[in-house]
Parts: structure tokens; C-alpha cells; sequence
């Protein structure tokens, strides 16, 4: 057999399968590829933001089910034995839809403002409390006047169940805000660090650290926010809003 021969043979013989080594090699480097993926800031943030998107949806569900309870027993209220399909009767039916479209626009506006935590002010919690107030009162009347307990169990628990709800996220939402920040902080650090060479590992600066050194800088009076720890310590942006919280619950600054 000449030697073109024996060339094309070869080149026409199947590889060689990969040996086993060759492919834990290959495993290890899909494996790093998907966790790095799976533990990027952006991809960490976006989980919590899903569970946000999950918590408004079933809230938002709940409240909405709540208050299409309550307006039957609404329009019973303000029509007053009324002759059904009167003007009185007819017009009974709005009497629900106009607070509870209040409420809804009040929620509405507390998702966005409690997205970015920005306070509200008294006249939104006082209108929002006005509002599910008349609700109940207007469902439970009837069974407050003819003595039926069991009326008045039945007609509180959906009007409460929207108070408790209302309140509850709006907290919800500020904290699971609070949560992304605090998720997309840890994974870029966690990630700046796996990145680090090892020989550099004990050089880092830790929470801790940056925490000792604001409150060093720190002096009574002076309002702790963001940008004054990011200039006091040297931080990133993102940590910052971590050391100003910590800092700011150690001093009493609300």
C-alpha cells in the first residue's frame, strides 16, 4: 500500500470519541458558562423582579375579586328598597364603582411610588383608609341593623381582606425594591471578588469595612445619604445605598 494510500484511509477513518477526561473538560466549561450566567447581577435582580411581578399580580387579584364582592351589597345600601330598574335603583350601581375606583387609583399610584420608595404622604393614606372604611361600612350596615352575626362576618371579610391587602403591599413592594438592590449588590460583589486573583482576596474590602470608615467620617448633624457615603468611603453606587441605610439605623436617622 503506497503511501497516498495509507493517507486516505486516515483521513477518511471516524475520530477517535473523546475520552473521559475530555469530557468532564467539556462539562466544566458549560457548567461555568450557565453558572455565570445564572449569577450575573442583571439575571439576579431579575428574579426578584419576577416575584415582585408575581406578588402584584395576585394582590392585585385578590383586591379586584374583593371589591366585586362588596358591590352588590353596596347597591342594596344605596338603593333603599327602591323599585328595581328606577332612576334610584339604577343609579345605586355607581355609588361602588366611584370608591372603588378611588382605591384603585390610589394603589395604582403607591405601585409606582413604592417601586422607587418615595413616601406618599398623609393625604394618600388618609383618602385610601376613607375609602375602604365606607366600604365596610356600607356592606355590614344591614346586618348591623337586623342583628345577624353571622351577616356581619360574612360582609367584613372581603372588605378586610382589601384593607389588610391594601396595606400589606405596599409594604410588599417596598421591600422587595429594597430586596432587588440589595440581590444586585451582593452579586456583583460576589462576582468582582470570584474575578479577583487570589493573591488579592485578602486586600478586599469588605461591608464591614466600608461601614467603619463611614461612621468614622460621619459627624452628629450631618444627614447620611448615598452620595455622602459614596465621597466618604469611595464606594460603588450600589453600596452605598447599603452603608447610608446601616449607618443611618446605628444613628437614629430615619
Amino acid at each position: 500500500m503506497t503511501e497516498r494510500t495509507e493517507g486516505v484511509a486516515a483521513a477518511e477513518r471516524p475520530p477517535a470519541p473523546p475520552t473521559r477526561a475530555e469530557r468532564l473538560a467539556q462539562d466544566a466549561a458549560a457548567a461555568a458558562e450557565v453558572r455565570a450566567h445564572q449569577t450575573h447581577p442583571d439575571v439576579v435582580a431579575l428574579r426578584v423582579e419576577r416575584v415582585r411581578a408575581q406578588v402584584d399580580r395576585l394582590c392585585w387579584t385578590g383586591i379586584v375579586l374583593g371589591l366585586a364582592f362588596t358591590m352588590t351589597n353596596v347597591q342594596w345600601f344605596a338603593a333603599a328598597g327602591s323599585t328595581p330598574w328606577s332612576l334610584p335603583w339604577l343609579a345605586a350601581w355607581f355609588l361602588d364603582p366611584m370608591v372603588s375606583l378611588v382605591l384603585l387609583a390610589i394603589l395604582r399610584a403607591e405601585q409606582v411610588t413604592a417601586r422607587y420608595q418615595v413616601p406618599t404622604g398623609l393625604w394618600t393614606r388618609t383618602a385610601k383608609w376613607f375609602t375602604l372604611a365606607a366600604t365596610y361600612v356600607m356592606n355590614t350596615w344591614a346586618s348591623w341593623a337586623d342583628g345577624s352575626l353571622s351577616g356581619v362576618v360574612l360582609h367584613s371579610v372581603p372588605p378586610l381582606i382589601v384593607f389588610v391587602a391594601a396595606e400589606a403591599v405596599t409594604d410588599l413592594r417596598d421591600k422587595l425594591t429594597e430586596a432587588v438592590t440589595v440581590a444586585f449588590t451582593d452579586a456583583a460583589q460576589r462576582a468582582v471578588h470570584e474575578r479577583a486573583p487570589r493573591r488579592k482576596a485578602k486586600g478586599r474590602k469588605l461591608f464591614a469595612d466600608y461601614l467603619a470608615e463611614a461612621r468614622e467620617a460621619w459627624t452628629p448633624g450631618l444627614v447620611i445619604t448615598p452620595a455622602w457615603v459614596r465621597q466618604a468611603t469611595g464606594c460603588s453606587r450600589g453600596l452605598s445605598s447599603r452603608l447610608a441605610a446601616a449607618l443611618s439605623r446605628e444613628e437614629g436617622q430615619s
